[in-house]
């Protein structure tokens, strides 16, 4: 299942739209451009040698877990520090989260400012989901991080980063590692010279 039909099904969409001011079909379109780097950099998390799965599932942990999707559902305005924090966590820069807004504006036509917004959002959304799924599916795989390393894969691998006949995932991913956040990093460095 793709990540946006995940945050579609539990009203995450519904509710980034009602608080944005836009439209659910615009903020399904800003999400599938924004998600591939959000899960991106969540993979390069889970891949580092100091964080790796466990390490993952405690920072999301630390983060808020599935609190921080329940945030984004409930009715009053979102806490985007936040979602904020999440991005620091995985982007390591602000200057790399105005550059995924910045793309995905120019590949959805969405406004920027729009997508700045909604990026610490979707980054609550997705972390809020993966503490909620990663921590109950990791008894039935047999370890810690197992389940969580299970939903990031396929989340990566048959979701929003590989389907969708490649998009902004493949747009950014320039190197075609699978990974499009080290090249984000690259684009970032460049536009600070």
């Amino acid at each position: 299942m793709q990540i946006t039909d995940i945050l579609g099904q539990m009203g995450g969409l519904r509710s980034v739209a009602r608080e944005l001011g836009i439209d659910e079909a615009q903020a399904a379109r800003g999400a599938e451009a924004l998600l591939p780097a959000i899960l991106g950099g969540f993979k390069k998390q889970a891949q580092a040698p100091t964080v790796g799965l466990e390490g993952l599932g405690g920072l999301l942990g630390q983060l808020g877990g599935a609190g921080l999707a329940d945030d984004v559902l409930a009715p009053q305005p979102t806490d985007l520090g936040r979602g904020n924090d999440v991005l620091g966590q995985i982007f390591g820069s602000k200057d790399v989260s105005r550059t995924v807004a910045g793309n995905a504006a120019a590949q959805t036509g969405l406004d920027a400012g729009v997508l700045k917004q909604m990026l610490p959002m979707l980054a609550m959304l997705v972390a809020g989901v993966m503490a909620r799924q990663g921590g109950a599916a990791a008894p039935q795989v047999g370890g810690p991080g197992g389940g969580l390393g299970d939903l990031l894969g396929g989340l990566l691998g048959g979701g929003a980063a590989a389907g969708r006949g490649g998009g902004l995932a493949s747009m950014l991913d320039l190197d075609g590692d699978g990974n499009p956040l080290d090249d984000i990093l690259q684009m970032a460095g460049k536009a600070l010279r």
